[in-house]
């Protein structure tokens, strides 16, 4: 297995370490494998209607899921 190192906003991370029960290398882990599906997917599919990819606005906007959003509403 690979390992990559990423930065987190030290205020992410102290609010991180109040839920310590939380495996976040395996949340990460799993955010980052789904969203590789997706775009294999994409792959897949025409490129005339996968567009959106290069949107800037699309990307710019969060990537969380429906299911991020709620388990991370408290956080709001």
């Amino acid at each position: 297995m690979t390992n990559i190192t990423l930065s987190i906003d030290d205020t992410v991370y102290k609010k991180m370490r109040k839920y310590s029960e939380i495996k976040w290398s395996e949340f990460v882990r799993k955010i980052v494998e789904k969203r590789v599906n997706e775009l294999e997917q994409l792959d897949k599919e025409d490129w005339d209607n996968a567009r959106f990819l290069g949107d800037e606005k699309l990307l710019s906007e969060s990537w969380a899921s429906k299911e991020d959003d709620k388990a991370f509403a408290y956080l709001q």
